[in-house]
């Protein structure tokens, strides 16, 4: 039986997720990742958004894997969506009605467009851009892998028993995904339908990364795969960040398109979406097979603390951010980024302290009737069986034992 595992180095790694997402609407807000001297690390921290659709395929697909390899029934279908919506929609509703009442708006944002991101609708209609919730896109494209990955994970996994020749086949099946992203971001940026650079298929190769190395987690666990030059990169973390880190240098050059809002070249929409999946890809592999000291700097109590406010930050950053720019007489576009990122930042930490332990883990505890959930779970569980433990990104699937092979 594969043992339940926790992956505390995630922790850590969602936080410096949100940090980055973060900071990248600072230096946008300043004018920073425009013209100023760090304009491309500025503006290439969105990749941060890459890193979080990473974790999510990683943690949501696993235990459809441990099922296929326990042959043990997969996540339900409604606990599943309960615990996706108890865990993201109340931060989501309150930032709307925060953002509609503390950021100013002109006639042009309705009422409806504060609905649609209520809603995760927002990215399928061209509306005026809302104040406060522009980075709302990234999570309307999450749900909608939240709804495709049942029937993607089927299709993995439901046809025959996972042996090593059935688990290097999906592996290829999930590194194809992997262009899946880059080829439609080109041919939106040549075609010029704008709207449908937000959709899914234009980050699926950052979900598949995650389910990728869910794959090869659970079969090298369980040694359906044996050993390979795979495992020594687990051995050495700072030189696959570093590798990481390359990556994202590469894709602060003009290669990777406009820092602003202009329009990239098909070719710069194709590098930018395939650079961002290789960071996301080495950001996420040490993470998931930690050294002790990876899992230590990550995963401690620190990593832990911000990993369970992340989403919280994602969520209503940009609000306090515009309250910041207000209250010290910022324009947009007119510098001073440190005056703008530090008070935003410790302001939006308070504010996603108070949500999350104020309002979300109760709600999630109540929800799932379960008084001691916590998004980033402590410690291992010593009993064997399909069900993840309770943690993970924004997201837990729920997970029931099996009855026995050839019933139910």
């Amino acid at each position: 039986m594969i043992r339940r595992q926790r992956f505390p180095a995630l922790d850590g790694l969602r936080a410096i997720g949100a940090l980055a997402v973060l900071t990248t609407h600072v230096g946008f807000q300043s004018g920073e990742s425009l013209n100023g001297p760090f304009a491309g690390l500025l503006a290439r921290l969105d990749v941060g958004v890459a890193i979080f659709f990473a974790i999510s395929g990683f943690l949501l697909y696993r235990p459809h894997v441990v099922a296929w390899f326990e042959e043990s029934e997969p996540p339900r279908l409604l606990p599943y969506l309960r615990n996706r919506a108890l865990r993201i929609v109340p931060a989501l509703w309150v930032a709307v009605v925060l953002a509609a009442v503390l950021v100013p708006h002109d006639q042009t944002v309705g009422f409806l467009n504060y609905l649609r991101h209520a809603t995760f609708t927002q990215i399928y209609v061209e509306r005026p851009s809302v104040p406060g919730l522009s980075q709302l896109w990234s999570l309307a494209t999450e749900v909608a892998f939240y709804l495709l990955l049942p029937f993607i994970a089927k299709l993995l996994t439901s046809y025959e028993r996972p042996t090593r020749r059935g688990v290097r086949w999906r592996l290829a099946v999930l590194f194809a995904f992997g262009l899946i992203g880059p080829a439609w971001m080109a041919a939106i940026n040549a075609t010029d339908h704008s709207l449908a650079g937000l959709w899914l298929p234009g980050y699926l190769g950052w979900f598949a990364v995650g389910m990728g190395m869910a794959l090869w987690q659970v079969a090298r666990t369980s040694g359906r795969l044996g050993p390979s030059p795979v495992d020594t990169l687990t051995k050495i973390p700072g030189t696959v960040w570093g590798v990481a880190i390359a990556l994202f240098l590469i894709a602060t050059t003009p290669i990777a398109g406009p820092y602003g809002l202009s329009v990239p070249t098909p070719a710069q929409a194709f590098v930018k979406c395939l650079l961002y999946t290789g960071i996301a890809a080495c950001a996420l592999f040490p993470a998931i097979s930690p050294t002790r000291r990876t899992a230590g700097v990550l995963g401690g109590r620190i990593g832990h603390v911000a990993g369970d406010l992340s989403y919280s930050v994602f969520v209503y950053h940009l609000i306090v951010l515009d309250l910041v720019e207000r209250l010290f007489d910022q324009k947009l576009f007119s510098g001073h980024f440190a005056v703008l990122f530090w008070p935003t930042l410790v302001a939006t930490i308070g504010v996603a302290a108070a949500s999350y332990y104020g309002m979300e883990r109760p709600i999630m505890r109540r929800g799932r009737r379960d008084r001691s959930y916590d998004v980033s779970g402590t410690g291992l569980d010593s009993n064997a069986n399909a069900q993840p433990n309770k943690i993970d990104d924004w997201t837990k699937p729920e997970v029931r034992p099996a009855p026995p092979s050839g019933q139910g």
